[in-house]
């Protein structure tokens, strides 16, 4: 599978690190391909990596991963040219986290709409999936704490896009997804972000991750 990545932060690095280890084909699209951080990224990445322009990188995948900070959707969409997401599978990892009143963070769209929203509206083709947004980057790939595997809660309109992610959930390690409806589901998972925040600095741990216990 060709995954192309936007963002080339500490969650699209883990997760192409991810799908590049399982032999997908990755391009991780960036403005500065020539950071010491994605330089680094390439020497330790095991399989197929490679980097380029966020056009470059939507081009490039059959699966598309939005990995930047929620302010900057709009702008990476635009960069990466809203045609080349057309008919795509679009994994949403972001959260609209404001830290303007500083730590913790709350929202800056919320309850009533959610960046999952708002990127399928921009992406009315594209078939987007909130994924990998309540856990943090060390967590992504292979999650391994203590308690068993966490579980990982998707949002998204088209149902054979939901079970590809669920798919690549399994290639991660992941026992599966739990599937709360449809994108405006993103409301909620968004909405649990900062409490996530709260919980990992009472713990002093970051390496938090939510699980359903049922019968």
């Amino acid at each position: 599978m060709k995954v192309g990545i936007l963002g080339s932060g500490e969650v699209g690095r883990a997760l192409g690190k991810g799908f590049a280890a399982r032999g997908h084909d990755v391009k991780l699209g960036s403005r500065n391909t020539k950071s010491k951080e994605l330089l680094a990224w390439l020497k330790d990445t095991k399989g197929r990596a490679s980097t380029g322009s966020p056009k470059e990188a939507a081009a490039h995948g059959e699966v598309i991963v939005l990995a930047v900070l929620g302010a900057a959707v709009d702008d990476a969409i635009d960069l990466a040219g809203r045609e080349n997401f057309d008919g795509k599978v679009v994994i949403d990892t972001t959260n609209p986290l404001d830290f303007s009143k500083g730590m913790p963070p709350g929202l800056f769209v919320g309850t009533t709409d959610s960046l999952g929203e708002r990127i399928q509206r921009r992406l009315p083709k594209a078939k987007v999936v909130k994924c990998f947004n309540i856990v943090g980057n060390a967590s992504m790939v292979d999650p391994n704490l203590p308690g068993g595997p966490p579980d990982m809660m998707i949002a998204g309109d088209d149902a054979a896009a939901k079970t590809r992610v669920t798919g690549i959930l399994k290639e991660f390690g992941w026992p599966g997804s739990i599937d709360v409806g449809g994108i405006d589901g993103s409301r909620w998972l968004e909405a649990s972000v900062p409490l996530w925040v709260r919980v990992c600095s009472a713990v002093g741990d970051w390496n938090i991750a939510w699980k359903a216990l049922h019968k």
